[in-house]
């Protein structure tokens, strides 16, 4: 029998090729990027190995407030969501195991180990539309249009592989605000569909602007064919919140546009500032009438991972669609059947969530003080952030109106740009590089998200403790000083 070259080469060395390499693989996978996660992380794992080893440092500890994980940044948990093997010990309250028995009895009476059907515990999605009902003022949800998930992130990703589709310019391109959490990116990259950037106005508290909208759109249907809007309310990495006014107008657009939208609600929970307020897309367009509410088709995300909640790790989520054709509805479902199903703890821990102790209830005082304490602290720590930093030349910080994160546009000298280019790094790059190797803070780029040409932003979150927030807004305030004197 005759060898193929690569066999020849295999039968003489014992060394066979592999079959998945850089260049054989989906060419889409290496323009992926996720910033959170990034280079900076990476390089603050390092760090922290090299202080657990005794390497000296300018620094004792590595801060993490790159990424909003409430709990790893040492946030609480919610005592109600926790209750450990309670069904027979005195030591719990009578509602958290009344409702353990009641969850325990969906998942077939025994245990949270078997499989669930892919949409999820009919039970608890029952408890989720109870709950949009309630937070949407009595605007009715149905069971079968929710469809729970492994987090907001995966049911994104299944929504956006059910619209992407088609090749050069009949390809699917998704509209996504700038700044964007670059799940959005990735995910296109991914899926090799086409990002369309529309920019949020900084100089309006990042506003989103129809006519900015209509620009980007226009463009786009120069080289593509664009099918969805995303908007991100309260924004992420922006923490802005949107009016009902500006929803009202996305929907009018994405109607006569023929968009389908996506709506990542996930911060639906963290609104600090004075006069704003969480309007639901959902609620929104029910409220429009006719004939968005009957036509406009919509997908719209939850999360446990943030809120006063913080529960990253449970990998919990829903979304909920409408008006969205049935059988690809069908599709969705079958889609969603390929990864079996959620977590069921996760599902459990959403269950808690959206049905949390009523008043009436043995753990209600609990769970409301700390729920209220979490918040509290939260605004708290978005006012604080604004104030020291709006206190530091050259840094300025939009509100904080809502969710986990500050994102400030800083000045950066233009010796420290060039000298950035000639390392080929991005300049905010290079700057949180430097931010993370003398002081141990590590934040993420604005490079990361997307921003406006010749701007320059990083993100961090607002999640560490009080007593260590201010000492690091000081700390990063007065490296920037010192960076921009450096570089001057």
């Amino acid at each position: 029998m005759a060898l193929r070259a690569g066999d020849s080469q295999a039968a003489m060395t014992g060394v066979k090729e592999k079959v998945l390499t850089l260049d054989t693989m989906n060419s889409s996978i290496r323009r992926v990027e996720y910033a959170v996660r990034g280079p900076i992380v990476l390089r603050a794992l390092e760090l922290e190995r090299e202080l657990r080893q005794g390497v000296k440092k300018p620094f004792t500890e590595v801060i993490r407030a790159n990424i909003g994980d409430a709990q790893a940044m040492g946030q609480k948990p919610i005592t109600f969501l926790r209750q450990p093997d309670l069904l027979n010990s005195p030591d719990f309250p009578e509602d958290a195991k009344s409702r353990a028995e009641h969850i325990l009895r969906a998942c077939g009476g025994h245990s949270l180990g078997a499989y669930s059907i892919s949409s999820g515990i009919q039970l608890i999605r029952e408890d989720v539309a109870r709950y949009i009902q309630q937070r949407d003022g009595g605007i009715s949800a149905d069971p079968n249009n929710i469809f729970l998930s492994a987090g907001a992130s995966d049911a994104i990703v299944t929504v956006l592989k059910l619209l992407v589709a088609g090749e050069g310019r009949a390809r699917s391109g998704v509209l996504i605000p700038i700044p964007q959490y670059p799940l959005y990116s990735a995910a296109l990259a991914e899926l090799n569909a086409v990002q369309v950037d529309y920019y949020l106005d900084e100089e309006r508290v990042w506003a989103l602007d129809v006519a900015e909208l209509r620009r980007a759109l226009r463009q786009a249907r120069e080289h593509c064919r664009p099918c969805a809007l995303c908007v991100i309310n309260p924004g992420n990495p922006t923490g802005q919140v949107q009016t009902r006014e500006c929803i009202e107008a996305v929907i009018r657009f994405a109607f006569e546009e023929r968009l389908f939208l996506l709506a990542d609600e996930v911060y639906q929970d963290n609104v600090y500032a004075e006069g704003s307020q969480f309007h639901s897309f959902k609620k929104v367009l029910t409220e429009m009438g006719s004939p968005y509410a009957e036509q406009q088709e919509l997908a719209s995300f939850h999360s446990v991972s943030k809120g006063y909640m913080g529960e990253c790790g449970f990998r919990s989520g829903y979304v909920e669609v409408v008006n969205m054709d049935a059988a690809v509805q069908q599709q969705m479902q079958k889609l969603m059947s390929v990864r079996l199903c959620p977590p069921v703890p996760g599902q459990v821990l959403l269950d808690v969530v959206v049905s949390p102790p009523a008043p009436s209830d043995p753990s209600f005082a609990q769970f409301q003080a700390e729920k209220q304490a979490v918040l509290a602290e939260l605004a708290a720590k978005a006012k604080l952030t604004e104030q020291v930093f709006n206190e530091s030349p050259g840094i300025r910080c939009n509100p904080v109106q809502g969710a986990m994160y500050s994102f400030p546009r800083m000045q950066l000298p233009p010796r420290a740009v060039q000298h950035a280019q000639e390392l080929g790094l991005a300049p905010d790059m290079f700057f949180c590089m430097s931010l993370l190797e003398e002081t141990g803070i590590c934040v993420v780029p604005g490079s990361g998200f997307g921003q406006r040409e010749g701007t320059y932003h990083f993100r961090m979150t607002i999640l560490p403790p009080m007593e260590k927030l201010r000492p690091l807004l000081e700390k990063l305030s007065q490296f920037h000083a010192k960076f921009t004197q450096e570089y001057s």
